[in-house]
């Protein structure tokens, strides 16, 4: 399709894990236009700058993917940091929306606004319904933020704005640094380094009975593009596998697809997080969507993909 037909789509956050794989799935299903800022754009958070790379382009749909994000370990080290990048993320994009004639704009929140004792799987009905995960509340109120004002934007302006929930995304491109990577990144790291220098254990944080709903990349991205096509409410949407394990379950899974052969050993010194968040996505579901990849399959991209790109040079187990 020609790009004078197509749908014009702006993806803040092209260079972080969502992002990239909206870009990528947009461009290979045709129909769109993509534009994004993951080169020489300003900062996500500089909203006058922001505001003009919008105006030039003349979006029809923007996804807000953008916003620093951590495991545990970096929310307790860096949470002022994580809480104002993306209290200005939220800000610069919302505030450039509710000034521009879009036909839609979407906000990424995370799990993590779900209160810590919800009941399960959570529904975006018990959102402020109780305190949050202490090691993550700066990051996770700063997200709640965004989607409140997706809210209000909608309300006093008449924004076209829609929020999405997603679950645990993986997958390629994401963060492998074991010091502030999320589970799946870290763990992979470790186990391949661990079976490179014929370790006999790795370790991991927590008692490993923590459980989450982890979803591969591809699926959000999937799901983002169709709920920018579908779906026009007020009411945040959860992008979720249907699925959740234990971080012990995660572990041993990982360890299948690095070839691992050590013990795994569970320091039960450190903070498991929120007990388990399992998201409910009977809506999403029901408007038709559903996700396409088993956990292991993706675990195995995942893998492959961190061997061809982040161990120089590049590593086949």
């Amino acid at each position: 399709m020609s790009t004078e037909h197509s749908i014009r789509l702006f993806v803040a956050g092209a260079d972080h894990l969502i992002g990239r794989a909206v870009v990528r799935l947009a461009r290979a299903a045709g129909g769109y236009s993509v534009e994004s800022d993951e080169s020489g754009a300003p900062e996500a958070t500089d909203a006058a700058a922001v505001f003009a790379r919008l105006k030039q382009f003349r979006p029809d749909y923007i996804l807000v993917a953008a916003g620093e994000c951590g495991g545990i370990g970096r929310n307790r080290r860096e949470p002022a940091t994580l809480m104002m990048n993306n209290l200005h993320v939220a800000l610069a994009y919302l505030d450039a929306a509710r000034q521009l004639p879009i036909r839609k704009i979407l906000y990424l929140g995370s799990s993590c606004v779900y209160p810590r004792d919800a009941a399960q799987p959570m529904t975006p009905s018990v959102l402020g319904a109780g305190p949050l995960e202490p090691t993550s509340e700066p990051y996770a109120q700063a997200k709640r933020s965004g989607m409140i004002l997706t809210q209000a934007c909608r309300s006093q302006y008449g924004t076209p704005a829609i929020c999405a929930i997603p679950s645990g995304p993986f997958g390629p491109w994401d963060s492998f640094d074991e010091e502030n990577a999320h589970v799946i990144g870290a763990l992979i790291r470790r186990m391949v380094r661990a079976r490179q220098e014929k370790s006999s254990q790795v370790e991991i944080w927590g008692t490993g009975v923590a459980r989450r709903d982890f979803i591969y990349v591809d699926d959000v991205a999937d799901a983002c593009l169709y709920l920018l096509n579908s779906y026009n409410d007020a009411l945040p949407v959860n992008i979720g596998s249907g699925t959740h394990y234990s971080i012990g379950e995660l572990a041993e899974a990982i360890r299948q697809v690095t070839g691992y052969g050590g013990r795994l050993v569970f320091d039960s010194t450190k903070p498991d997080g929120a007990p388990i968040k399992a998201l409910d996505t009977t809506e999403l579901i029901g408007m038709g969507w559903q996700p396409r990849w088993e956990l292991h399959e993706a675990l195995r991209t995942t893998c492959d993909w961190y061997l061809a790109h982040m161990i120089k040079p590049p590593l086949s187990l």
